[in-house]
């Protein structure tokens, strides 16, 4: 728990760390920097958070380390010690068997520090890991796909009218998150949240995102339309500077009854939003289930950029 980040391991691991860049499919951005920030830089700087956590394990003289991180405020939301993988480091030649090994020690040291809960978010190209923690009894819970627009100053569609949200309207928001159930989003899909937790989780989120979590939350304004809908945006300000260019990633959107169809209204007035602020890409993350996105998606063009899976454990004995 307490060892330091092997660096021969990070070295060893750097092909699949740079899928770790929530950027890797965008090729104009250097390659060197999305590593620094997301891949091999992360990995061998994780230890020098004090939530950061290593656990390394050694058999048949093969060594493995996990990278996670103990998560206070979805400990103090849940009531219960959660936490989140960050990958795992080892070498091409560790066996398949040993990695598995390494997996199911990893789970009990969990166990002893007293872990309710523990995920992982992973990129698809890193199969060795998810196989592990597959092997060790971790549940699959979503997967995920990511789409991009690359052509934002080229964008024409036709406006809609739209405004950002109110602050006295963070309550109300909330309650359009709730109420837009979506059972393979991993709140809903994973059987550890239970009941209506997983609801109350996306309308804190939802309220934090009008109360100023994200950049901006864009509702329908439309006379006499009620607003039954919303997109929440972060514009990814550090990443922005550190890559030297500009982003607007939806973060959250759900959309009642009453505003059928604004979905794709509110992403198209996401892109313009971009657009008028000199952003060149906007980012949009989905479950691999959501139809309803893929149709959005295509009609406004966006690409297919990545895919990943999200694997969970709650049992650690």
């Amino acid at each position: 728990m307490g060892a330091e980040v092997n660096a021969e391991l990070v070295a060893a691991r750097a092909d699949k760390l740079f899928f770790y860049s929530p950027y890797n499919f965008l090729r104009p951005l250097d390659v060197a920097t999305q590593q620094r920030l997301f891949g091999t830089g992360a990995a061998a700087d994780y230890a020098t958070d004090p939530h950061h956590r290593v656990f390394e394990f050694a058999q048949d003289g093969a060594t493995v380390q996990f990278l996670y991180a103990f998560l206070p405020w979805d400990t103090d939301f849940f009531q219960a010690p959660v936490y989140k993988v960050f990958t795992a480091l080892f070498t091409a030649e560790t066996p398949a068997a040993v990695l598995a090994a390494a997996a199911a020690a990893f789970r009990r040291q969990l166990g002893q520090e007293g872990a309710a809960y523990c995920f992982a978010e992973l990129p698809a190209e890193d199969t060795r890991v998810a196989q592990a923690l597959g092997d060790a009894g971790w549940r699959l819970v979503e997967t995920r796909l990511t789409y991009f627009h690359d052509a934002v100053q080229r964008f024409e569609q036709p406006r809609f009218a739209v405004r950002s949200a109110r602050k006295e309207e963070a309550a109300a928001i909330g309650a359009i998150s709730a109420a837009a159930r979506n059972e393979y989003d991993r709140f809903h899909a994973d059987q550890w949240f239970g009941g209506d937790t997983g609801d109350r989780f996306l309308a804190r989120y939802a309220s934090a995102a009008v109360e100023g979590y994200c950049d901006d939350v864009l509702v329908p304004a439309e006379p006499n339309l009620p607003v039954d809908s919303f997109l929440a945006i972060s514009d990814l300000r550090a990443h922005a500077a550190s890559l030297h260019s500009g982003f607007s990633r939806v973060v959250l959107t759900a959309v009642g009854p009453a505003n059928r169809g604004w979905h794709l209204k509110l992403v198209s007035e996401t892109v313009q939003r971009a657009r008028q602020n000199g952003a060149e890409y906007v980012l949009m993350t989905t479950q691999a289930t959501n139809r309803a996105v893929f149709r959005t998606c295509e009609k406004l063009n966006f690409k297919v950029g990545g895919c990943g899976h999200v694997l969970a454990c709650s049992q650690f004995n």
